[in-house]
């Protein structure tokens, strides 16, 4: 029997996805949680033939020409902006990545995030939590009644219309959006407006559902915000420097705008103080596929585009320049 491929998995995956890869690869798994350091990868990249790395795991120009022996990066998850594809093009190498498996959870969060922001539920319950709470009467934690609100996608891709389709038949939220390309089917009534701003200004509800890396760097910034109305809420589960940290602090302490609900920030893990003591905020630790079987199924994506380019055959989600 020839010798398995030997694979290499940066972080700990469901018991079910290693099982599964164990019967194809030679498999080395790290036992820490955290990403890779440059040094670290470079060391993998030389010596084992395909990696499954995730999130942050560092994959840029300056450590994939270095790279002796891999020939595959199948990422876990949907966003690589942790990897530079053309350089592990230019290197020899295949990219692949899990779409598909996260479109729904991920959506969830997204709608979680609107009414735990829009009803002020984070606020209320930290009040239950410290004994400040002093009983129910009528004006108390006041929030947006999101139902027949309008709705604000920025990148109509398959999160972004599981967004659009639960927000408009769970809430009868009408739908306006903005995507570089013409979206001809979004599954559900909605109108794709010119830009971003357009988007910012018709929206109560604007949730961001764009990849990130260098060409949506920043696509939040301080314009966009101040084109949204005084109480309207801004939701990201995309990535973090989508989003114009700083400019996003400004408008919520100023109040310019009513809220954020956010999953991911721009130097994850680090979440800035200033945003942290908002009350306007909700924030969850990048909770957008943390279902025990989304991650298997993810896993599972990633270990059969592996098992399809030691096999010779076309991987299933390749990703290309």
């Amino acid at each position: 029997m020839a010798d398995l491929p030997r694979v290499f998995v940066t972080r700990p995956l469901p018991d079910k996805v290693l099982e599964e890869a164990a019967r194809h690869f030679d498999l080395t798994v790290r036992a820490e949680t955290q990403p890779l350091s440059k040094s670290e990868m470079g060391s993998v990249l030389a010596e084992y033939d395909g990696v499954l790395p995730t999130l942050g795991d560092p994959l840029g120009a300056d450590v994939l020409p270095g790279a002796d022996k891999a020939r595959v990066l199948a990422n876990f998850g949907v966003g690589y902006n942790h990897i530079d594809v053309a350089a592990a093009e230019a290197a020899g190498m295949v990219v692949s990545n899990t779409p598909g498996a996260v479109t729904d959870a991920t959506a969830d969060i997204a709608v979680l995030l609107m009414l735990m922001t829009a009803r002020r539920a984070s606020e209320a319950e930290a009040a239950v939590r410290d004994g400040s709470w002093e009983g129910w009467h009528p004006t108390q934690y006041l929030g947006l009644h999101v139902s027949g609100k309008t709705l604000g996608v920025i990148g109509m891709g398959r999160i972004g219309k599981a967004i659009a389709k639960r927000c408009h038949f769970g809430f009868g939220m009408d739908v306006v959006f903005y995507n570089r390309s013409t979206v001809a089917d979004c599954g559900v009534p909605a109108r794709q407006l010119g830009s971003v701003a357009e988007v910012m200004a018709a929206a109560d509800v604007v949730s961001l559902s764009v990849p990130g890396g260098a060409a949506n760097q920043h696509m939040i910034g301080a314009a966009e915000l101040d084109a949204m109305k005084p109480h309207g809420i801004l939701v990201n589960t995309a990535r973090g420097d989508v989003v114009d940290e700083a400019a996003l602090i400004a408008a919520l302490q100023s109040g310019s705008i009513g809220g954020a609900g956010l999953d991911v920030y721009e130097n994850e893990p680090e979440v800035p103080e200033a945003l942290r003591a908002l009350k306007n905020v909700s924030l969850l630790p990048h909770l957008g596929t943390a279902a025990l079987d989304v991650r298997t199924q993810m896993g599972l994506m990633a270990v059969e585009n592996l098992r399809a380019f030691f096999a010779g055959e076309d991987v299933p989600n390749r990703v290309t320049v």
